[in-house]
């Protein structure tokens, strides 16, 4: 498989003052002596002029003469070479694609969007120029298998397996770094270095995420109600220890298990408790 080989280009500066004189020197030389031969001498002038070229920073010229490839040039500045080098221009600056969010499917099969910003540049231009079609679509398109296979790979959270370590919601940083890595070695074929790619957008599809929300929401009710009732078993059981080692009242079976209750529903309740008074004894 061939690789990029770096080609050395003549001054431009110098290549125009010698076609200048080639086109010049006959002109002159015409008017004085008349020597036709001097014609050919300016053909060549004329010949060599498309062989002028300028690399700007971060780009790069490949070269190809009659279907072969010659090499690359990337020192910037005002070059000359072969005029009839084909050039095909290829930037190496850094490129950022936003792709849009896409519907995929989760481990356990639930429709998500999910969206990839990706930072890349070319790095083999003979590989991009050569091995692919078109190397920005080809970008494109594996970056949205990466994705596909990415998702397909961890569940959107653990709400449905609890037994998954990673998901796509909670561990970022080693699904971004898979997913890097998954991408980096997709464009390889095409000589593009992946600079950074992470999920930035993350969500369920439309058509289920009413149901998740409401599930999501349910979970976080059961999981607070644990802690308040924890904490008011806790409560209760501090509030009879010290009514019990004080002596401030002595309380039966009956008495106790009245509090009890009492203590659970207003620690408990989501709702501020209205008290009821009594007047008159219980007893």
């Amino acid at each position: 498989m061939k690789k990029e080989k770096e080609f050395k280009a003549f001054s431009g500066y110098i290549a125009l003052v010698i076609i200048l004189l080639m086109i010049g020197l006959p002109v002159w030389a015409l008017i004085k002596s008349e020597t036709y031969w001097t014609i050919a001498v300016m053909a060549l002038g004329f010949i060599a002029l498309p062989g002028f070229m300028v690399v700007n920073p971060n780009e790069s010229k490949v070269l190809i003469l009659f279907g072969a490839y010659k090499g690359t040039l990337k020192e910037n500045g005002f070059w000359w070479a072969n005029p009839f080098f084909v050039k095909e221009n290829i930037s190496l600056r850094a490129r950022n694609l936003d792709s849009e969010p896409i519907k995929v499917n989760d481990k356990l099969g639930n429709p998500i969007m999910i969206g990839v910003v990706m930072v890349w540049k070319v790095k083999d231009t003979y590989k991009a120029a050569f091995d692919v079609d078109d190397y920005t679509v080809f970008v494109d398109i594996q970056n949205e298998a990466a994705i596909r296979k990415l998702a397909g790979r961890y569940p959107y959270d653990n709400l449905e397996d609890e037994s998954a370590h990673l998901t796509l919601r909670s561990s970022s940083d080693e699904v971004n770094k898979m997913l890097e890595e998954e991408i980096t070695e997709r464009l390889a074929i095409a000589g593009i270095e992946v600079v950074e790619a992470r999920i930035n957008y993350l969500a369920y599809a439309k058509e289920i995420a009413g149901a998740m929300l409401k599930r999501q929401q349910a979970s976080a009710i059961v999981a607070a109600r644990t802690k308040i009732v924890e904490g008011a078993v806790g409560m209760v059981e501090l509030a009879l220890a010290e009514l019990s080692q004080k002596h401030i009242i002595e309380l039966d079976e009956e008495r106790k298990a009245t509090m009890v209750s009492n203590l659970m529903v207003v620690l408990s309740a989501d709702k501020d408790v209205a008290p009821v008074l009594n007047t008159g004894s219980l007893y």
